[in-house]
């Protein structure tokens, strides 16, 4: 009496199990990603999805996830920062993996940010887009057109004309060229964007640690070189000749093009070149640099409001 018992007992649970396991793969292929999945591929039935239930599952667990999205460092499924998919193919269901909307967006800020090196840029600046430009004042619809077009046509290599934007404290000359990397970045072109005064700071220390050279190549073979705020240093003639005049002379001769900020203009750019420390004047090695700005870059004159003043 004790083995049929258990042999009963052994029957009803195989049974309610049994039961328990048609009732999850009824409620399964039931759902509505079910549902809308069949609808999309109207040659596929529930009979037929049944032996590929727990693929079926799977893709359910991990699109519910994505419904109720807690961000993509909390992201729950299996492949981080993607979503699943199920695939139809030959007779057979997979599940396959797409990157999500914020895992695309953090591949494409991953990739902007090896396109654009700065050096001692303000975030904002780096942050810069056409989009947030205050295109308001007729001040400064020029200079941002000819930027505009600027990224939208330049190819590195075959055309060395850049821009040189000049004009008053805060009108947005540095602001509109960081929008100009941004936009650089989206066709996959590299920029370096350098506070020039800074800059020639920093390789007058690296003197010592035999490091000029290295700096200086940086600038010469980038894509597009940014050349922030020049004029605002105190520049030495080593710096000069040695280092602006070798940055530029490659740049001219590799046809890559180099875009300027300044509150001067070309002449005053030049005067302000040709002032030694030393006291002396040096006209025609101020000349020579301005060679290569003046005639390979296109000057635009900013004004306007201070938008840093107004800011504060």
């Amino acid at each position: 009496m004790e083995a049929i018992k258990r042999s009963l007992e052994a029957f009803v649970k195989a049974r309610n199990l049994e039961q328990k396991i048609q009732t999850d793969l009824s409620a399964l292929l039931d759902h509505p990603l079910v549902e809308d999945w069949l609808s999309r591929h109207p040659q596929w039935t529930k009979t037929k999805l049944e032996r590929f239930s727990i693929k079926v599952k799977h893709y359910i667990r991990e699109e519910e996830n994505c419904q109720k999205c807690p961000g993509l460092d909390r992201c729950p499924n299996l492949l981080k920062g993607h979503k699943a998919e199920l695939l139809a193919y030959s007779g057979m269901v997979d599940v396959t993996y797409t990157p999500c909307r914020y895992q695309k967006r953090a591949l494409q800020e991953a990739r902007k940010a090896k396109l654009i090196k700065s050096h001692h840029i303000s975030a904002d600046i780096l942050q810069g887009s056409f989009r947030h430009f205050d295109r308001n004042d007729a001040g400064r619809l020029d200079a941002f057109q000819a930027v505009l077009d600027f990224c939208m046509t330049v190819q590195p290599g075959k055309n060395p004309m850049g821009i040189y934007l000049y004009g008053p404290l805060g009108v947005g000359k540095s602001y509109l060229l960081g929008a100009a990397a941004n936009k650089l970045a989206e066709r996959d072109i590299a920029t370096y964007m350098v506070y020039t005064p800074e800059f020639f700071r920093e390789v007058k220390g690296a003197i010592a640690e035999q490091k000029v050279e290295e700096k200086v190549e940086a600038l010469q073979k980038v894509p597009v070189l940014i050349l922030d705020d020049i004029g605002a240093e105190t520049i030495s003639a080593w710096a000069r000749d040695e280092v602006l005049g070798p940055i530029l002379q490659y740049r001219v001769i590799h046809k890559l093009p180099t875009l300027y900020t300044s509150n001067y203009d070309y002449d005053q750019l030049e005067e302000h070149l040709a002032y030694s420390q030393k006291g002396g004047i040096e006209q025609m090695k101020a000349k020579r640099i301005m060679e290569r700005i003046r005639h390979y870059t296109r000057a635009y004159f900013m004004e306007g409001p201070n938008r840093r003043t107004q800011m504060k």
